[in-house]
């Protein structure tokens, strides 16, 4: 059976570095939002149709490929919470797991925007994910997005049963991830480097 943990938050809250951590210490599989949508943005174009109809298999068929050979996976999300699509979207993965005898966790991150502003500049964060190297472009998508989206959901509300927030505005990665590690309870697989994180 595969578990499945969500990494949301907002734009350059820190989410790769977090899911990288939980990644290393557990020896999960991560696939980062970015995976699909710089393979789908080279092949279709920046916010095509078709761009936005091959993301979506991407994922899909990475999830469903994920339950067949029970592999454990991270994935990193950016939520807007007030659109009631995302939360059918996020129960479907929920129950898509859960479904198949594996678990589903929800971790929240939030930062203030002068922190995600300057994580944005990162070099990290620039060298792992192409369109970032426009920091003027990325840096106006970021504002813009956090006044046009709810993309942290409110105090008191809670989407999922096994559903943790952070405020990682202070926290280094792997203080954040050591968190959720246990608070979900979670063990290490058994693996060879090579079968989670090949090729970094």
């Amino acid at each position: 059976m595969a578990n499945l943990i969500i990494v949301c938050g907002p734009h350059a809250v820190g989410k790769m570095t977090v899911a990288e951590c939980i990644r290393d210490k557990l020896r999960y599989n991560l696939m980062m939002n970015h995976d699909s949508i710089e393979i789908s943005d080279r092949i279709f174009g920046f916010g095509t149709p078709a761009q936005k109809e091959f993301n979506a298999i991407f994922r899909e068929k990475a999830f469903a490929t994920a339950i067949k050979h029970n592999i454990d996976i991270i994935f990193t999300y950016v939520c807007a919470f007030e659109m009631p699509k995302e939360k059918e979207y996020l129960t479907k993965l929920s129950d898509m797991f859960i479904s198949n005898g594996g678990k589903f966790y929800f971790v929240e991150l939030s930062s203030d925007i002068e922190t995600r502003l300057k994580r944005n500049e990162t070099p990290h964060r620039i060298e792992r994910k192409a369109s970032k190297k426009n920091i003027e472009w990325s840096r106006a998508n970021l504002i813009n997005a956090a006044h046009k989206h709810k993309l942290n959901s409110d105090q008191d509300d809670i989407w999922f049963e096994n559903h943790i927030k952070i405020d990682n505005s202070n926290l280094e990665s792997d203080e954040v991830a050591d968190m959720v590690i246990k608070a979900f309870n979670r063990v290490a697989n058994i693996k060879e480097e090579k079968e989670y994180r090949f090729g970094l």
